[in-house]
């Protein structure tokens, strides 16, 4: 791999919380930012909150998560310090919400991958990955929920963005995906107060961007970052057929002998890889 980044240098814990409250500014000048030492999900807190009225801009992340959850409820626990574990909660309203997750992918693997340099790809609906096809391997995820708000003058949508990322790769893991830590392509020095520190303003910005003009504004970018183009994939339902990109909407297509197929919602693995 190249040469990494530089992690920036940490600042007394105050600043440090300071300069990621002025990270949100642009998306809520009165957002509010918590750090625990551990929680059972940052994400199963913020909908809880949010279920019940406290529906605040709320960057959440813990040192250690003992009951985190993926897509299809998926396990992931993760230790102090092994890696990055965080939630965003907040009053979302694009014109649509389709392709959101590869969105934020796009965000987070262009902040800390900006040439691609390094290998951290993204696969289709909400991996980040180190490689591509069977040399996949899983360096986190994306996770979004959300909490349907009613009352004046318009009903809202609370949208709970969680985010993980492996600084070093797990021994056990309920991951499909072999794991990988971002340690071994950005640098050993890094901590999760850096690389939060370093994502979090790429993410509001995509954020706006998202909200303004959708999906169709980062597909360029998820095309370069397609882990899955051009790969012999399966389907959870036995389809096969070549990884084709997405369409306009984020959805995936699968390149069939029956011609193309659009694929909302299968698991889908690479053809000769534990994926």
């Amino acid at each position: 791999l190249a040469a990494a980044m530089h992690p920036p240098s940490k600042p007394t814990s105050g600043r440090w919380q300071d300069g990621l409250k002025a990270a949100l500014q642009p998306l809520d000048p009165t957002a509010l930012v918590v750090h625990v030492p551990s929680i059972d999900s940052t994400n199963t807190e913020l909908m809880r909150r949010a279920r019940e009225g406290d529906t605040r801009t709320c960057l959440l992340w813990a040192d250690a998560q003992t009951a985190g959850r993926g897509r299809l409820g998926r396990q992931w626990h993760t230790q102090a310090g092994d890696a990055l574990t965080f939630s965003l909660g907040l009053m979302f309203a694009p014109q649509s919400w389709s392709g959101l997750s590869l969105a934020v992918g796009c965000c987070l693997v262009q902040c800390l991958d900006p040439t691609g340099e390094h290998g951290l790809g993204l696969k289709w609906p909400n991996d980040l990955v180190l490689g591509r096809a069977q040399s996949m391997r899983k360096l986190g995820g994306i996770l979004i929920e959300t909490v349907v708000r009613s009352g004046e003058p318009e009903p809202g949508r609370y949208a709970v963005m969680g985010i993980g990322l492996n600084l070093s790769a797990p021994s056990h893991t309920d991951m499909r995906l072999p794991p990988a830590g971002l340690r071994e392509s950005l640098g050993p020095d890094w901590q999760a107060e850096a690389v939060l520190s370093t994502l979090l303003p790429s993410l509001v910005q995509g954020l706006q961007r998202f909200t303004r003009q959708g999906f169709e504004a980062f597909a360029p970018a998820f095309a370069q970052r397609d882990a899955l183009f051009g790969a012999e994939l399966r389907l959870s339902n036995g389809q096969e057929g070549l990884g084709a990109g997405v369409d306009a909407q984020g959805v995936l297509r699968l390149d069939t002998p029956e011609g193309l197929r659009s694929v909302h919602s299968d698991e889908v693995s690479v053809r000769g890889a534990n994926a």
